[in-house]
């Protein structure tokens, strides 16, 4: 079993990670303030707006296996500090991309911030659930969770604000607004970089992965072996990917005429909403999931995110986007609910189970284009089928395909 500490000790460093995810939070929320902004400065087709998520979406595939061997060697307190300065530096990389009017930059720059954040994922998440009693770490990732959803609230508000400005001085201007933010979110994260490097943590020891199977489990030899994990992985790859879809054409959808009419700004402001939705509905989650079990609460949201995206395509207007700023509410419990389910009963593969569905965020990357696609061929309202097919999937996942094979029962597991 993992070390843990005593209570008084890790009250600081918890204190202290809730900023992490606040900031990741809002990091990967403020894609979709860029995506239109940067759309506009280079007059891009969806296709090319979506290479943001596309960048930034791709370093989770990328960096995740070589992230988990560096926390591995370094631990989890040099991995936080690692990560916390790559994404620093890549926040530093906006100054010159927006003084060069480069969107390849801009590109390059997402991914090196993305980097960071993945390197962060991998080390934080861990060891959150590791400082302090196991009986007790359900509770502080609904803590740190909750925070990560305050920042994806937080980001389209700031960056209405400070980014979708109107502006007459033409592309340049419009590409350095993106300057300033980013700068202060640079020096904030190497400010926290510094505190976590000063910090003395408590050295937390993983057990080894090759320990030998618990009494009564069915022996395996690879983590790709158990079915619900892989069709989990597939869960997180099309739940990551609608959510990132969604965040990033609503504002342009709220920009049409016939949808909201509504101008940049004010559209970047409304996004809070969907992503507000999802931080109120991982609070109710939390509650409803001590008495129903996770799986029929997924399929449940899932079933509903399909009606929702449905009657948004069918009758367009403003039934449309607010039916989809909705479809927000329904995501909240889906990521650490499927990720819990595609857990169950790996055992000794519990770590390597984790890998690869952190790898399967990539499905941001992918689902964006796809969607953008079918926006550039057969209009924007039109192409939020996608999204739909990808909660088609999770609702299976709810309802069959989370079931373990010869493995423990699938328990009312109360995820945040």
């Amino acid at each position: 079993m993992p070390q843990h500490v005593h209570t008084a000790q890790y009250g600081k460093p918890l204190a202290v990670l809730t900023s992490l995810f606040f900031m990741w939070g809002l990091i990967t929320s403020l894609n979709d303030i860029l995506v239109p902004h940067l759309k506009g400065v280079f007059s891009l087709s969806y296709v090319q707006a979506a290479l943001v998520q596309f960048s930034f979406f791709t370093a989770y595939f990328v960096v995740s296996l070589p992230a988990g061997r560096l926390v591995q060697a370094w631990g989890y307190q040099r991995g936080i500090v690692a990560g916390l300065c790559t994404a620093g530096a890549g926040c530093l990389l906006f100054y010159p991309a927006a003084a060069s009017l480069s969107y390849p930059a801009f590109l390059g720059a997402l991914f090196v911030l993305a980097a960071g954040i993945t390197v962060l994922q991998v080390a934080a998440n861990p060891y959150v659930t590791r400082l302090g009693p196991a009986k007790t770490a359900s509770s502080r990732l609904n803590l740190t969770q909750a925070f990560n959803a305050l920042g994806t609230t937080v980001a389209p508000l700031l960056g209405a604000m400070l980014i979708l400005v109107d502006s007459h001085d033409g592309a340049v201007a419009e590409a350095s607004a993106v300057q300033l933010p980013y700068l202060v979110l640079a020096g904030l994260l190497f400010a926290i970089a510094v505190v976590f490097a000063l910090l003395r943590l408590p050295a937390i020891k993983d057990e080894h992965p090759q320990q030998a199977a618990a009494a009564g489990e069915v022996v395996r030899h690879s983590v790709w072996q158990y079915r619900h994990l892989v069709l989990g992985a597939v869960a997180i790859f099309v739940y990551v990917g609608a959510e990132v879809s969604i965040g990033s054409f609503l504002v342009s959808l709220m920009e049409q005429p016939d949808i909201g009419g509504l101008n940049q700004a004010d559209a970047g402001r409304l996004l809070a909403v969907y992503w507000g939705c999802a931080m109120v509905g991982r609070f109710l989650g939390s509650v409803v999931m001590r008495h129903v079990a996770a799986s029929k609460v997924l399929a449940c949201n899932a079933l509903l995110s399909v009606l929702l995206i449905a009657a948004a395509v069918l009758c367009g207007g403003k039934l449309a986007m607010y039916s989809l700023l909705a479809v927000g509410l329904c995501n909240s419990i889906m990521f650490p609910t499927i990720f819990s389910l595609a857990l169950n009963g790996l055992g000794r593969f519990t770590s390597a189970g984790s890998g690869v569905l952190c790898m399967a965020i990539v499905g941001g990357a992918l689902m964006p284009l796809l969607q953008a696609s079918l926006a550039d061929g057969l209009g924007l309202l039109l192409s939020f089928v996608v999204p739909l097919l990808c909660y088609l999937f999770i609702f299976y996942y709810g309802v069959a395909g989370h079931k373990p094979r010869h493995a423990t029962p699938d328990l009312a597991l109360a995820t945040s």
